[in-house]
């Protein structure tokens, strides 16, 4: 009989032991099915993201293409960079601009893939490809436009927006840039300046090649399209990050984001020469909210010190442009 309580205590003992094995073990089974739906979840948004990217590029190309197809080139007009090599090219062999473009560029990726990444080249790879076949597209069409200067201005803003386009979502048309990346760390010269004396060298060359006014056309296109570019990247509502150095920081923080609507980060700070420790405001606004800024600092404190400095980009946060107040 003892025996047989015994048992039944051994049994219930291994019955509990083995219910508390479970109780260890799900918690670490749920953690591990949670992390399986993250990881699924982040592979659904790289994908999307990819394709997201991949319909932004080809977009990009297409209106790249529509602007020389249609406006530049009938007209003789060029771009910088390898393009313009591209399309002089073109014009002296024959040859489609396109296949010097995939030729010219082919060097100058392997560079940027191993130097800037591979996502940069497979991007500026996937563009050319996007480039070449709209090109084709658009090749048999007639010229809209006969005048020169009409030529250089449209075609300059459309295919402005097109290379804009490009270089916002990671890929590139010029492999010029990238040796001017390159130069840059080598050499006492600014990537801009390094891509400025290309192309003054590739633009003068269309006076050879073409004719001089086509030439000084040719640096309006380029002058407008460097513009262009500059506003896709950047928009043409740029914001601007504020720093604010005043006693009165709680007063101005308060009104900033009452009027304003803005969110307003306090970092800390400390005079150098003083030695006192203040409160310094941090905080991000638009061109048409910079002024109404600068007067609520000064309304509230006319020895304020505020700093101003131009934001490319935002990433997270809350930040949202609004209309001006």
């Amino acid at each position: 009989m003892e025996g047989a309580i015994k048992e039944l205590n051994q049994d219930e003992g291994n019955q509990g032991m083995e219910k508390n094995i479970n109780n260890i073990e799900n918690p670490v089974s749920e953690t591990s099915d949670i992390g399986k739906k993250k990881e699924i979840i982040r592979k659904r948004r790289s994908v999307k993201e990819i394709l997201l990217r991949g319909i932004v590029l080809f977009i990009g190309a297409m209106v790249t293409a529509a602007g020389l197809e249609i406006f530049l080139i009938p007209n003789q007009v060029i771009d910088g960079g390898v393009v313009g090599i591209s399309i002089m090219g073109s014009h002296i062999t024959g040859f489609p601009y396109t296949v010097f473009l995939l030729c010219l560029n082919a060097p100058f990726v392997y560079l940027g893939y191993k130097r800037i990444g591979k996502s940069f080249a497979f991007c500026t790879i996937f563009a050319n490809i996007a480039l070449s076949f709209w090109a084709n597209v658009f090749e048999p069409m007639t010229g809209v436009t006969e005048d020169f200067f009409l030529a250089a201005i449209f075609g300059g803003i459309i295919t402005g927006i097109g290379v804009g386009i490009i270089i916002r979502n990671g890929g590139s048309l010029d492999g010029t840039e990238i040796v001017a990346i390159i130069l840059d760390k080598k050499t006492s010269f600014s990537v801009g300046e390094v891509v400025l004396f290309f192309n003054l060298f590739i633009l003068g060359s269309a006076g050879f090649v073409f004719s001089w006014d086509k030439a000084m056309y040719s640096l309006v296109a380029y002058f407008v399209i460097s513009k262009m570019i500059d506003i896709v990247q950047k928009g043409l509502d740029e914001s601007y990050a504020v720093m604010i150095v005043s006693d009165k920081h709680k007063e101005i923080a308060d009104d900033l984001m009452q009027k304003l609507g803005r969110g307003v980060t306090y970092l800390s700070g400390e005079g150098a020469y003083t030695g006192n420790s203040k409160k310094v405001i941090y905080c991000v606004v638009t061109r048409l909210e910079l002024n109404q800024l600068k007067e609520i600092a000064y309304e509230k404190d006319e020895s304020v010190f505020v700093t101003v400095n131009a934001v490319h980009e935002i990433v997270g946060g809350r930040f949202k442009q609004r209309k001006s107040h």
